[in-house]
């Protein structure tokens, strides 16, 4: 009889990020596992519950996001309790210490005899975390001292929950990457296609990102440093987020609205073709837990640009891997771009070593057989 795991996240598909995606791949990939999942339903029009590939889905909730997050929060545990009477779960696992996370530390309280694991995936910084804690904060210490292990994306996110009063065995797992997708072949009619489509011309260069537009990933500093960079290269932002109509607004006011291309929101299998016509993946990040966008640059085969923050170090040595611009520092970034623009054999050098760290390390089947054995080691 095969196993089962209750899998505890605030969001999943079709609301996906790098901790969907994760679970997902994962999950694809260990067939010998029964999964559930319960989420916040946050879309009305969404069902109840769904299979979705190798998981099942239950959603909480009305449809209302913040009102679905919290009541995911406090009543979760009803939900989680009346399937675990149904099902009986070898192992419950929450992704991230978030509203899902709540409800999965109150179903250790209820049930300790079943084994708790948490991954940590948060990239927001530890400040920005705490002001959103702070009238919780007992209840989401709980999270981390409840947990029986944690797997975290990487070892900045290790010495974090630590200082949350985490006590039980820790282990970097981190995300992965589809290698077959972003490393996939496209015609040069294909690729002309889009260049066309997006007005690239011959002599143009097109730095990219993709990711939400929020705070921590420094676009606005990303944008800036255009100023300091020739007019025939250009910015493509490919996704959505709360810093939309402000990024826009400081493209427009610097004369760069012609330069910075908001594409909105890009399927995941579109993704490479995008990569595929860019020539450097740009993020200069204030905080991250480690950054799935950038092993998809990597595995795209073109060369990435970030700051040294979070989990980055733990996958990009400077020029090795990648390279290092100074936090908050248009004029860093653009120099940097202008030495990968200007000396074609240390950009080659980036692409292949780091091409081979992601299929060597960071391969999702890899990944999958690491969390696999996670779990053996606790159901």
């Amino acid at each position: 009889m095969k196993k089962k795991i209750l899998i505890f996240s605030t969001a999943y598909y079709p609301f996906v990020g790098g901790a969907e995606v994760a679970v997902k791949e994962i999950t694809d990939r260990i067939s010998n596992i029964e999964f559930h999942l319960l989420t916040a339903k946050l879309d009305k029009k969404l069902p109840q519950q769904e299979k979705i590939d190798n998981v099942t889905v239950f959603r909480a909730g009305i449809g209302h996001p913040m009102i679905d997050k919290l009541f995911l929060s406090f009543g979760g545990f009803w939900i989680a309790q009346r399937l675990h009477k149904q099902h009986h779960y070898d192992l419950i696992w929450s992704i991230m210490a978030s509203y899902a996370g709540l409800a999965a530390s109150k179903f250790k309280r209820t049930y300790p005899q079943i084994p708790f694991v948490l991954t940590l995936q948060e990239g927001d910084s530890p400040e920005y975390i705490q002001q959103r804690i702070r009238f919780i904060k007992g209840q989401f210490k709980n999270i981390f001292k409840r947990a029986d292990k944690i797997q975290c994306i990487s070892h900045y996110l290790i010495n974090w929950a630590k200082q949350m009063g985490a006590q039980c065995p820790m282990e970097v797992i981190p995300n992965g990457v589809d290698i077959k997708n972003f490393d996939q072949t496209f015609s040069e009619k294909q690729l002309g296609e889009l260049k066309q489509k997006l007005e690239k011309q011959i002599n143009e260069k097109f730095l990219i990102h993709t990711g939400r537009l929020t705070h921590k990933n420094g676009l606005e500093d990303l944008i800036k440093s255009l100023v300091y960079l020739p007019s025939d290269v250009k910015l493509l932002l490919l996704g959505e987020g709360e810093d939309k109509e402000k990024l826009e607004k400081i493209s427009k006011e610097r004369g760069l609205d012609n330069r910075v291309k908001f594409l909105g929101f890009i399927g995941h299998k579109e993704l490479p073709k995008y990569l595929k016509i860019s020539d450097i993946f740009v993020r200069p990040s204030l905080s991250e837990g480690l950054g799935n966008s950038f092993l998809e640059a990597m595995a795209s085969k073109i060369p990435v640009i970030t700051a040294p923050v979070g989990g980055i170090p733990d996958f990009l040595k400077d020029k090795e891997t990648g390279l290092f611009c100074r936090v908050k520092d248009p004029e860093s970034i653009a120099e940097q771009i202008k030495l990968l623009l200007g000396d074609k054999i240390l950009g080659e050098k980036i692409i292949d070593n780091s091409f081979k760290m992601v299929c060597r390390e960071y391969d999702w089947n890899i990944i999958a057989k690491k969390m696999f054995q996670f779990f053996q080691d606790k159901i």
